[in-house]
């Protein structure tokens, strides 16, 4: 068995011993490779980014994200006509009258459970325009954070409501 010397020590107590240096006010021991103070290795100047902010990682699956469900709303604004339109192979307006008339007549808790969407809500004389911009919505809020990578908890609640409406009324579609 080999004796652990000095510079063998455990991952966890030269983490220990890092933070309790820079909770000390005198500085965390110098990693190899890194530049000092506001100058980047490279020669730039600016904030130098502490590991484990995984800052890049949120971009890319952010904006992956933002990409699907562009894709998916893309998707939805061209074939929800012919699918689940007014006059469409499925009409959803056929589907919400049926499962409303299922909970006796009434859109309370029950049938929102059972197919949750937003239309309950809105007017059904013209399905294929809230079809239209329920899909166009999706399509610009998901552009705007593929764009912007501005991706908050609202926005992606937003995108995932809408399409949740969408999918909901799409029956086997």
């Amino acid at each position: 068995m080999l004796a652990a010397g000095p510079d063998m020590a455990a991952p966890s107590t030269a983490l220990r011993q890092r933070r309790a240096a820079a909770a000390a006010g005198s500085g965390a021991p110098k990693t190899p490779g890194r530049a000092e103070g506001p100058e980047l290795a490279g020669g730039g100047v600016g904030p130098l980014l502490s590991p484990g902010t995984f800052w890049l990682t949120r971009i890319v699956l952010l904006r992956a994200v933002a990409l699907l469900y562009l894709v998916a709303f893309l998707v939805a604004y061209h074939q929800n006509k012919q699918l689940i339109g007014e006059k469409g192979l499925l009409p959803c307006k056929l589907y919400l009258q049926n499962v409303k008339k299922y909970f006796k007549g009434k859109i309370n808790l029950d049938a929102l459970s059972y197919a949750p969407t937003i239309i309950w809500f809105l007017d059904w004389s013209d399905m294929d325009s809230i079809l239209d911009y329920i899909s166009m919505l999706g399509l610009v809020i998901s552009a705007f954070v593929l764009i912007t990578g501005c991706a908050n908890m609202v926005l992606m609640a937003v995108l995932w409501i809408l399409y949740l409406s969408l999918v909901n009324v799409g029956q086997i579609w």
